[in-house]
């Protein structure tokens, strides 16, 4: 009689953003950071559960790193509506940043992210950076979300899960 046993499946980076991880293991001790009814802590969750990162100092790792990223590339009112939107250690994240003097496209801001993660290559770079930005628009509502993407080059609404639908002109 041969039996088989059935083993947990490992993750295997998906071609689509996935579905919600088994739940368990949140008991890596992340930080509580609340601004009105904004939680670094739910903030943190949201990307663990977007990118299935295995724990939350992993998800709080990325978020730093993406978060430090798009800080420099938001300027002017949406960067300061951004950082009132998000909880506030987020906000000392996006605000601690030089605003860039050229807005970069999004590939290449996917490649600045790679850079900024150790072992990183432009594919889990581009997981990483989609793993957050996805889960802005449920925290700083649709308006801001158009405002921030209105500022940035064309390319950032997948980042951020919205299709681009219309072609800007400049």
């Amino acid at each position: 009689m041969t039996t088989t046993a059935q083993t947990p499946r490992t993750m295997i980076p998906a071609p689509q953003r996935p579905v919600r991880p088994t739940a368990g293991e949140e008991g890596d001790g992340h930080r509580r950071h609340r601004t009105g009814n904004r939680d670094w802590g739910e903030l943190i969750a949201a990307v663990r559960e977007s990118g299935q990162y295995p724990t939350t100092v992993e998800a709080e790792r990325v978020t730093r790193v993406v978060l430090s990223a798009l800080g420099g590339q938001v300027t002017g009112d949406e960067r300061v509506a951004l950082a009132r939107a998000l909880p506030r250690e987020a906000a000392r994240v996006i605000a601690s940043q030089i605003p860039a003097t050229r807005p970069q496209p999004a590939q290449e801001f996917v490649d600045t992210v790679a850079t900024r993660i150790e072992g990183a290559t432009p594919a889990t770079a581009r997981w990483d950076v989609s793993s957050v930005l996805g889960v802005l628009p449920n925290l700083i509502g649709d308006d801001l979300t158009g405002q921030v993407l209105s500022q940035l080059p064309p390319g950032y609404a997948l980042l951020f899960g919205r299709a681009e639908l219309a072609s800007r002109t400049s």
